[in-house]
């Protein structure tokens, strides 16, 4: 199995050798629980791949697990996944009919021992997110999505580069690959919990989910 694959230095970051060649979805994702392309595998509790509609329309991409995702094994299953639902729903986006992902399978942290040693979410480093690239790329293929949307400035680098900047391009459709005109960009979910004011950083959120949701016709 891809899983058992032994790695060499010199591949040492990146998923290419995990990642099953002509296989479908399920067989992508059982692969990816053996994956050990970067280090991040080391401390997570398991690889988080994506859920959802294996034939939708609409493919979001988040940043990374988080702690609740990382101990349930699922995207998008804390409180800025609920934020997600109810903003896809008022942009007229049926949640059913989305497959969501992100652009790091495993969870990244740090220990706050003051906090009670919680673990603390660390921002992937781009090293980390070309090494996991293969796996989005996999599923990006195999969905075959409509429009692609990009949920904070991770994803998007992830998917555009590093000159991505989410406060410049965010709300409009961007190219990508040979897709054509298929990307939309905007802030992660988690951007509206910390925000002093949430109705219109939430509002924003549905306002750039509608520009998805005009793709679909």
């Amino acid at each position: 199995m891809a899983g058992k694959s032994r790695v060499s230095p010199e591949e040492a970051y990146t998923a290419t050798p995990f990642v099953p060649e002509g296989a479908d979805l399920a067989h992508v994702r059982e692969a990816a629980t053996g994956c050990r392309g970067c280090p991040l595998h080391e401390a997570a509790t398991q690889t988080v791949f994506g859920a959802g509609n294996t034939h939708a329309r609409v493919l979001l991409i988040g940043e990374q697990p988080g702690d609740q995702e990382d101990r349930q094994g699922k995207p998008f299953v804390g409180p800025a996944g609920r934020v997600l639902t109810r903003a896809l729903d008022e942009a007229g986006i049926d949640p059913d009919d989305t497959y969501i992902t992100n652009a790091v399978k495993h969870f990244k942290f740090e220990y706050v021992p003051e906090r009670g040693k919680r673990r603390i979410h660390k921002a992937p480093s781009l090293r980390e997110m070309t090494a996991c690239k293969p796996w989005l790329d996999a599923e990006v293929r195999l969905v075959d999505p409509d429009v692609l949307v990009a949920l904070g400035a991770t994803a998007g680098k992830a998917l555009l580069g590093s000159s991505f900047r989410v406060t410049k391009q965010r709300g409009i459709l961007l190219p990508y690959e040979e897709r054509g005109e298929c990307l939309v960009a905007t802030i992660h979910p988690s951007a509206v919990l910390r925000a002093d004011d949430r109705d219109a950083v939430y509002e924003g959120l549905v306002s750039d989910l509608r520009i998805a949701a005009r793709v679909l016709g």
